[in-house]
């Protein structure tokens, strides 16, 4: 039963839990922003990681290119993909043509749709000409 307990990743999870809101209650204003640097840094590990694993290296290659001009688009591209493989909806890595229709309807969706009014300015002097 011992040795069963030692190895509970769930009980282990409980106890980091534990330590931590324990450490939390010290510091009155919570997590230092080293302790938030360092969280933001380790999940942008997981992310680009599991991307790695979601993409062929050409596909990687144009998210890559994609996010140094348009970091937004990227970055939603990427969330889509992620949330896509923790649903199990991706059988397979993605290639850069499934890419580049991912991209394309992203765009379509993303389009602003412009629309311009045209107003006239009215004089006292365009009475006349009604």
């Amino acid at each position: 039963i011992k040795s069963k307990m030692e190895n509970d990743p769930e009980l282990e999870l409980r106890q980091a839990r534990m330590q931590q809101m324990m450490g939390g209650q010290g510091a009155p204003g919570g997590p230092s922003a080293a302790e938030k640097a360092e969280r933001q840094q380790a999940q942008e590990e997981m992310r680009s990681g599991m991307l790695a694993r979601l993409l062929l290296p050409d596909a990687r290659e144009r998210l890559n290119r994609i996010s140094m001009v348009k970091p937004e688009k990227a970055r939603g591209v990427e969330d889509m993909l992620i949330a896509a493989a923790q649903r199990g909806q991706l059988t397979e890595q993605i290639n850069e043509q499934r890419l580049i229709q991912l991209l394309e309807q992203v765009n379509s969706a993303q389009k602003p749709q412009t629309k311009i009014k045209i107003q006239r300015r009215r004089f006292s002097d365009d009475e006349d000409d009604l």
